[in-house]
């Protein structure tokens, strides 16, 4: 647990040794934030917190396992296993399970992910209309997350008023469901404890000590529970930089961290400016840029790696030429020598789109890659209605599975006979498919619909007979189209979708997914070279009760020698050796829509997206601009980003000598070499 000048530099020592009272840490890019908050957690524990009182938040399971990994390594496996390491839905979850019965819900509820919601609100609005129903998704979540209940929300216009009335039907379904949406995870626990008094001390005392990474990404709801949780002791320590705040779009607020010191007087600052990640001409250039923004607090990063190779600009004639140059950067830079990996390389860009002619011009150079922050295979609606059905054949109890089955597609079982078996679970504490067969169900649900939902029941049961009986390739892709035709899956995304080639393109992703799970029933698996090798054959139901193992493994990619193409939004937190930022260009980067108004607070936002891919660069940065771009079917002038004058290149750069640039990488190296160590940043 040594704190040693030589494992933290003296602002980080500040950090971890403030361990009473409320305290924020401005860790800028590359700090080592992770490092602060686990040598923090071993500090509290050398002081004698009891380590299932420390809890420690963060954002997303990816950033919560590495920090619960990296604790697990400095205090060890003992210390770290009663540590709370989580996601802010996580804990909210942890709570519900909890003291779900002190807001009328029973022990296993349900959690219904994003899809499960859309259709549940397709079904609130009386509309088939997919478009729509996102858009009710999207204000209703915008609504919970500002702490809001239909019947406190004050619609601005018509579309809101039906959104509200939407939200009403939505919130009785719901509570007849005994369901919460994600949102829900941290809206309910935040209004258990403003009510509830037993409740708040309780968690007060289970929670002596909080931790919260990422802090300038949370909302107005999330700040009021983290309020909540630390009480009077304030005994806290948020970790956060108000120079990546980037997720406005979705909530998130800055004013969280302006509000800080006036919430808490007493609150002591510290900011983290030693950069551990970039060289000097990338930290100048984000410094430069970021300077153009107001400052909540003053910071300003450094780098002892020295200056390094100078940012470049490309200008390019349209979106082929760069990405072409994009190529010949990967391919130049790999001739060079180094043992430089695919991997080492990164393309980022404001919006999705931009992605399609990097793809093209890699496949078409074999340069194998990888898009981050797109959509993944698993997470389409098809496949996850497909392994919602799996998931009830291998556990009865899964209540979201359930939910998801029997409406998917329909079958004359509507909302209101949902939401008669859903109380009546509740009260017998049961789960929804063991509920199907109770003798006494006929007191809640009217003969005809217990006939629908035995017919149901019936089905499934049958289905996992057979499904736990059949194994080989041949044989479990039979079943599987036999059930699809069943159910009349392909007729249902027929009727789902506004064009027959989405819905035939949706139909091939079932027929991948059938053909996956069958090469897998006949033993046959892909390994990373694509050469297959056998193992034992499995039934179809011993597929299913793998099958998240199976998903998690073919996602997986960090390993990969592939280059990585990206959103700005979806980078932040990753680092490459070398980045080319693509499109900067007004109109892209900063975004603005045709009829939208740039307004201050945008245009901040978008500058600290500029910041955010700048500093995600640890060698060598090139920044794009485009001379001609497309916009729609049209083809524009290009204007460059202002943000590539705000870096200021031409001051902070100077004509490149081959042996300053010789001597500033072998700086370079020396300085990272110097700080390789088991728990470095």
């Amino acid at each position: 647990m040594s704190d040693s000048p030589a494992s933290l530099n003296p602002a980080q020592l500040e950090a971890v040794h403030h361990l009473k009272g409320p305290c924020l840490v401005l860790a800028g890019a590359g700090s080592g934030k992770t490092r602060v908050i686990t040598h923090k957690i071993a500090r509290l524990l050398q002081a004698g917190h009891e380590p299932a009182r420390i809890a420690a938040i963060t954002f997303t399971n990816k950033a919560a396992a590495e920090m619960r990994e990296r604790a697990r390594a400095l205090v060890g496996p003992r210390a770290s296993k009663p540590l709370v390491i989580s996601t802010f839905h996580s804990l909210g979850v942890r709570l519900l399970r909890e003291e779900g019965a002190r807001l009328g819900l029973k022990e296993q509820f349900s959690i219904l992910d994003s899809d499960d919601v859309l259709a549940t609100l397709k079904d609130a609005g009386g509309s088939n209309d997919n478009t729509l129903a996102r858009r009710w998704q999207w204000t209703i979540s915008l609504w919970k997350n500002a702490g809001l209940a239909s019947g406190q929300v004050e619609p601005a216009n018509d579309d809101e008023r039906v959104a509200q009335r939407v939200m009403q039907r939505y919130e009785e379904r719901l509570a007849a469901y005994q369901a919460v949406d994600f949102d829900d995870l941290i809206l309910l626990p935040k209004k258990l404890l403003e009510r509830d008094a037993e409740a708040r001390a309780k968690w007060q005392d289970r929670l002596r000590y909080l931790l919260v990474d990422e802090y300038q990404d949370t909302n107005a709801i999330q700040y009021e529970l983290l309020k909540l949780l630390a009480g009077e002791a304030a005994n806290f320590t948020a970790v956060g930089d108000d120079d990546q705040s980037i997720y406005g779009w979705r909530g998130a607020t800055i004013d969280n961290l302006r509000r800080l010191p006036s919430d808490y007087p007493a609150l002591k600052v510290i900011p983290l400016e030693q950069n551990y990640r970039s060289t000097g001409s990338i930290l100048r250039a984000a410094n430069a840029v970021i300077a153009h923004n107001p400052k909540l607090f003053e910071k300003k990063l450094w780098s002892a790696y020295g200056d390094g190779e100078p940012v470049r600009v490309l200008e390019c004639d349209g979106e082929e030429h760069e990405a072409e140059r994009a190529v010949a950067m990967i391919q130049s830079r790999r001739g060079q020598g180094g043992n430089v990996a695919f991997r080492d390389f990164a393309v980022l860009y404001r919006a999705n789109h931009q992605a399609r002619v990097f793809e093209k011009a890699l496949r078409k150079a074999n340069i194998p890659y990888k898009v981050s922050g797109g959509q993944s295979f698993f997470d389409r609606a098809e496949i996850k209605d497909l392994c919602a059905w799996l998931r009830l054949l291998v556990n009865h109890d899964d209540d979201p599975a359930f939910l998801r089955a029997v409406t998917t597609p329909k079958r004359g079982i509507g909302h209101q006979t949902l939401a008669s078996l859903g109380e009546f679970a509740s009260k017998w504490k049961t789960s929804l498919y063991e509920a199907l067969f109770a003798e006494s169900l006929g007191t809640a649900i009217n003969n005809r619909a217990i006939g629908s939902l035995h017919e149901f029941g019936r089905f499934v049961n049958d289905l996992e007979y057979r499904a736990r009986h059949t194994e080989g390739a041949e044989d479990a892709k039979a079943l599987l189209l036999g059930w699809l035709k069943d159910i009349g899956y392909e007729q249902h995304l027929l009727e789902g979708e506004d064009s027959e080639k989405l819905a035939a393109a949706r139909w091939g992703n079932v027929l991948d997914f059938v053909d996956w799970i069958a090469r897998r029933c006949g033993g046959e698996i892909e390994n990373d070279g694509g050469l297959t090798v056998e193992s034992e054959k499995k039934s179809v139901l011993e597929v299913a009760q793998t099958i998240s193992v199976i998903i998690s493994l073919a996602e997986r990619g960090d390993e990969q020698d592939v280059v990585t193409l990206s959103t700005l939004h979806a980078a932040k937190g990753l680092e490459w050796p070398h980045v080319l930022l693509s499109g900067v260009n007004e109109g892209l980067l900063p975004f603005r829509s045709e009829d939208e108004e740039m307004t201050p607070q945008r245009l901040e936002e978008e500058r600290r997206l500029m910041y955010v891919g700048i500093t995600r660069a640890r060698e060598t940065l090139c920044v794009s601009t485009l001379r001609r771009r497309k916009r729609g079917r049209d083809t524009v002038q290009g204007v460059p980003s202002r943000f590539i004058a705000e870096m200021k290149l031409h001051e902070v750069q100077q004509k490149e000598d081959p042996r300053a640039k010789l001597k500033a990488l072998r700086e370079a190296a020396a300085a990272r070499a110097a700080q390789a160590a088991p728990t470095s940043p």
